[in-house]
């Protein structure tokens, strides 16, 4: 009777619609991390997890050290404004054109 009792007082207190915004940015802050871990162990060039890689030793391969830093989120974002709202911005701080 204890248990149920004390499931029921955790669901009361946890599980109410005022808390699913937190559970859910944890839980896509979470993603974001598991989703960075798995890109490092499976593409970065320095991560070696089998031993025959790890003998290996250090390795000059520029070319794909150059591929896992220019992954496709970079060369899209590349070249485009460092503003959030950049038509926002402009309308708001650049001169007027006559």
């Amino acid at each position: 009777m204890a248990a149920a009792a004390s499931s029921s007082a955790w669901k009361a207190r946890w599980l109410r619609p005022e808390a699913y915004p937190i559970f859910a940015a944890t839980g896509v802050a979470v993603g974001i991390c598991v989703m960075q871990l798995v890109r490092n162990i499976t593409t970065n060039p320095e991560v070696r997890v089998t031993k025959e890689n790890r003998a290996a030793g250090v390795l000059d391969n520029h070319d794909e050290g150059r591929r896992y830093a220019r992954h496709p989120f970079r060369r899209f974002i590349d070249g485009k404004s460092a503003e959030i709202m950049p038509g926002i911005n402009s309308f708001f701080t650049a001169p007027p054109k006559n």
